[in-house]
């Protein structure tokens, strides 16, 4: 919520300790900010707050860092919400992401904040309106809980989805929503929990 970097000790020893792609997201609100993560080692970086602040501003970077860079889209009621939810604009989540749908992005993060953390599982109709909006890669935030979840998103269909909550309370395991997630993928490239 600040708008800079203050964990980068950590993030570097993470990167250190695992061989897996990893992602941040949160205070990524300028260019070298955005090289000295990548540079660090991170896949790709989340952006958020100022994609909808200066919609030029994250073409360009889109454009930079090709692949490179995820649009965060954290809605409240529909409306997408900034500055690490403290406020919501009055600009549709769908609207957002339509402004982007031809620049060279990674993915989407589509995070409902009335789901998030909530073990109710996810907001499909939201996702289903993200997914009618832009052809590019969806992955789901918030309330994923049980591999039916996995399998109802799977169906939109989006290409990931995170898993928070449910896995830190021992609702799901890790094993369970990857077999979910490699049972549904027929059809599509797959749903993947993050």
């Amino acid at each position: 919520r600040d708008g800079r970097p203050v964990n980068v000790a950590s993030v570097r020893a993470i990167l250190e300790a695992v061989d897996v792609p990893c992602e941040l997201g949160g205070g990524v609100r300028d260019e070298k900010t955005i090289a000295d993560w990548l540079d660090l080692g991170l896949e790709r970086l989340v952006i958020g707050t100022r994609a909808l602040s200066e919609p030029d501003w994250f073409r360009r970077m889109c454009r930079r860092f090709p692949g490179r860079l995820v649009l965060g889209l954290d809605a409240r009621g529909g409306r997408v919400a900034t500055d690490g939810w403290l406020e919501t604009s009055d600009v549709a989540a769908t609207e957002l992401a339509a402004r982007f749908a031809d620049e060279p992005i990674a993915a989407i993060i589509y995070t409902d904040i009335a789901t998030d953390g909530m073990l109710g599982g996810p907001n499909l109709a939201a996702m289903k309106e993200l997914r009618a909006a832009v052809d590019l890669p969806i992955v789901a935030s918030g309330g994923v809980t049980r591999t039916a979840d996995i399998a109802a998103l799977a169906a939109v269909p989006v290409e990931g989805c995170i898993i928070g909550r449910a896995l830190y309370e021992g609702v799901l395991t890790l094993p369970d929503a990857l077999a979910a997630a490699r049972q549904n993928a027929a059809g599509n490239d797959g749903v993947v929990p993050t």
